[in-house]
């Protein structure tokens, strides 16, 4: 099967991606870093909900599509690293002492925000066909933008207990 223009583009940045979760590993519930960047690549790539703090350090993607049924597909991908010293000589090595990404987490995750990246472009590419469409049967051009309005409200943890 033939490589998607799509997603050779997109290899690049998923490297880098790759790379930087594989230098930065993180255990556990203290995959803070890990998922705020999830969370902004799923936000930069138009995923039409994004859900953070499931389980505490837990992201969730919510791709609606243009279907009106409600079928659903799941995608999941583990992020965290396990208690164990990198020793290799990559340039992307570890930077955490005592922390590594041993069991292809890094890979995974990076995998799966390929996929995400691809099915919203798959969603914002058939919102842009439409106009253009459109804007050819009425002898117009129609311009598609996505902006990002307003930010992301984040409650203060000890006002939100009290």
């Amino acid at each position: 099967m033939p490589n998607l223009p799509e997603i050779v583009a997109a290899a690049p940045e998923l490297e880098a991606i790759f790379r930087d979760l594989h230098a930065n590993p993180e255990i556990g519930l203290g995959k803070v870093r890990t998922s705020g960047i999830v969370a902004a690549k799923l936000r930069e790539y138009g995923v039409d909900e994004v859900h953070e703090g499931v389980g505490k350090t837990g992201v969730v993607g919510v791709l609606k599509g243009r279907g009106q049924g409600n079928r659903r597909v799941g995608l999941r991908a583990d992020m965290d690293a396990l208690p164990s010293q990198e020793a290799s000589s990559v340039d992307y090595a570890s930077r955490n002492a005592g922390k590594m990404h041993a069991c292809g987490h890094d890979g995974h995750t990076t995998m799966l925000l390929g996929a995400a990246r691809y099915l919203a472009d798959l969603m914002q590419g058939w919102m842009r066909d439409i106009c253009d469409g459109m804007g050819k049967a009425f002898g117009v051009t129609i311009t598609v933008e996505f902006r990002e309005i307003f930010d992301v409200l984040v409650n203060d943890q000890d006002l939100t207990d009290a």
